[in-house]
């Protein structure tokens, strides 16, 4: 490389000695915690050690400074050795790594945004990548700065799915500015890994994916600072050679010593071992000061600039006033993003990117990459942002659903086509279990909207509630039921049909609340009357307003839903009594 600048010796003999410190601090953090994975720390050492210590640009002193560089260890259960590299940069104190484990310490066994230099958690693998992709296309495209993105990989995880709709997504948008390091350390958990320490077929499956695959000896810090140094034009996967174990003689590059710690006698002596590898320098490596070129972004009171503009009586898809509703929304904020995966012009998100092109981003059908693209999208607070599909496919990506929520992500999601209300496209198209999917994620808050109004109201309630937000919309069209003034808020309930003398409480929502209304309107003829319930949001349930309309309806209530009982609604209904 014509501009590549070698370092001294001196750096270079520092760069061994960090990287030999990582492993002592994993291996004590290891031992004394007595679980952990040191031979999995153990290989990564030398990759560490040159990417924080020579090539990352960033401020160990605010790890989420915004114009730093990013790192995503998507093998995460070799977090003790991302805590020492915090350790090394004297962020965290080298004392505090003995806390690996524990319960009153941020250290935990894999990463998570409660330890400041983490982004999003990690550790359900595969799932690393398609949140550094977030990070990078925003950095490109959205930030237009200059932070770059990296990725730390195990070969283990190169059997998911996830990772390659994250290759192909990459290569696609040309993220130059995305790094993937694949440490190939051969060994899995309980057998080698598919392509063991052939790291050429690795090689070719990057360069098919669209990526530029380097091959390196991950354990040369002459050849990672020379690869890691590299102009880059596409994204690039270092697959680096590495030996699981690499300075623990009796647990190289041998099976049954995943996930297991080194017993305190067998530690001591081998600390001293690879203390005495250290060899005296003076020299002291700080990382180099990020170029403050992203812009300051401000995410608080993102805001309709005016109310719905829907007539009593008008028929529309809430589907249709979902994607309305973004592209009003995305005109009076710039950081409101949509992505979609190829369904635009089913969900409407596709109104948002006539509008807003480049705001938009389409994830093709990769629903559990989308939800990692939005995850990484939203780090760091950059965007407001808004996935869409069908209700029923986000289904698949349940495990990235699940993630977020644990890396503390605010994503919003809009799922369409839900129920059996989309008729004859069949069973395979309907979403009827997503409530129950959604229910079960701590952070999650539930908008199911009926019209055209309480839609556009969720959408903006959604872009300023934390956590993972979730939009449910319905194919058929159905009458405005509310007055474009109509206040909404989070875990309240409307009373849509009343009379002094109810029979019964009836809960609906999305289309059932229509059925129910039409309902109440036929018995109405056989003098019966019946109150109705708009739940608008199911998690959280307003159960205070149920349960006091049950009471004054005699007791009664039925709850009429357009999704499986179990986990629905109604279940959720019936817990609050």
């Amino acid at each position: 490389m014509e501009d590549y600048h070698k370092p001294d010796q001196q750096t270079l003999q520092t760069l061994r000695n960090i990287a030999n410190r990582l492993r002592i601090n994993s291996i004590k953090a290891t031992t004394a915690a007595g679980s952990g994975h040191p031979t999995s720390c153990c290989s990564v050492a030398e990759i560490m050690s040159v990417l924080f210590f020579h090539t990352m640009k960033y401020r160990p002193e605010e790890p989420r400074n915004i114009n730093s560089d990013r790192f995503v260890l998507s093998k995460g259960h070799a977090a003790p050795v991302l805590y020492a590299v915090w350790a090394e940069t004297g962020y965290l104190k080298e004392s505090e790594l003995l806390n690996l484990r524990k319960v009153d310490s941020i250290l935990e066994g894999h990463p998570v945004p409660k330890q400041q230099f983490v982004d999003v958690a990690t550790g359900s693998l595969g799932q690393g990548l398609g949140a550094a992709c977030g990070m990078a296309y925003t950095g490109k495209y959205f930030d237009k700065a200059s932070y770059s993105v990296y990725c730390l990989l195990g070969d283990g995880e190169m059997s998911e799915g996830s990772v390659w709709e994250a290759m192909a997504f990459a290569s696609y948008y040309q993220l130059d500015n995305l790094v993937a390091i694949l440490d190939i350390n051969r060994l899995g958990q309980s057998d080698p890994a598919p392509l063991q320490h052939h790291v050429e077929k690795y090689q070719k499956r990057c360069e098919a994916f669209g990526w530029n695959a380097i091959i390196v000896d991950g354990h040369s810090v002459d050849e990672l600072t020379k690869v890691l140094s590299q102009p880059r034009h596409q994204p690039t996967a270092i697959v680096a050679k590495t030996i699981k174990g690499k300075g623990i003689p009796a647990a190289e590059d041998k099976m049954g010593w995943h996930g297991k710690p080194l017993p305190k006698e067998m530690a001591e002596g081998l600390l001293k071992d690879i203390q005495a590898r250290i060899m005296n320098s003076n020299k002291r490596l700080y990382p180099a000061t990020p170029t403050e070129d992203a812009p300051p972004v401000s995410l608080r009171n993102v805001r309709m600039p005016s109310a719905p503009s829907y007539k009593l009586g008008e028929k529309i898809a809430t589907r249709k006033a979902y994607g309305m509703a973004l592209a009003k929304l995305g005109r009076y904020n710039e950081h409101v993003v949509a992505l979609d995966g190829d369904t635009k012009n089913s969900t409407f998100s596709e109104l948002f990117k006539n509008e807003h092109p480049e705001r938009y981003v389409e994830c093709y059908i990769a629903e559990q990459n989308m939800v990692s693209i939005a995850v990484g999208c939203a780090t760091r607070d950059r965007n407001v942002v808004f996935a869409s599909t069908f209700a029923t496919f986000f289904t698949r990506a349940y495990d990235q659903l699940r993630m977020a929520a644990i890396s503390e992500s605010n994503i919003n999601l809009c799922g369409s086509h839900c129920g059996v209300s989309i008729g004859e496209d069949g069973p395979s198209q309907m979403g009827l279990e997503d409530i129950a999917m959604f229910r079960a994620i701590p952070t999650a808050t539930i908008f199911y909207p009926s019209d055209g109004v309480s839609t556009e109201k969720a959408v903006e309630l959604a872009a300023n509630t934390k956590g993972v937000c979730f939009i449910r919309t319905s194919r058929p069209e159905n009458t405005v039921l509310y007055n474009s003034n109509e206040d909404f808020h989070v875990g309240q309930a409307k009373v849509v049909y009343k009379t002094s003398d109810d029979h019964v409480t009836v809960i609906g929502a999305g289309v059932t609340l229509h059925e129910a209304l039409a309902a109440a309107e036929m018995l109405k003829k056989e003098r019966i009357n019946i109150r109705v319930i708009d739940p608008f949001t199911i998690k959280p349930l307003d159960s205070k307003t149920i349960v006091e309309h049950a009471k004054a309806t005699r007791g009664r209530i039925i709850t009429v839903e357009d999704h499986y009982y179990e986990g629905g609604y109604s279940a959720r209904t019936q817990a609050a009594f």
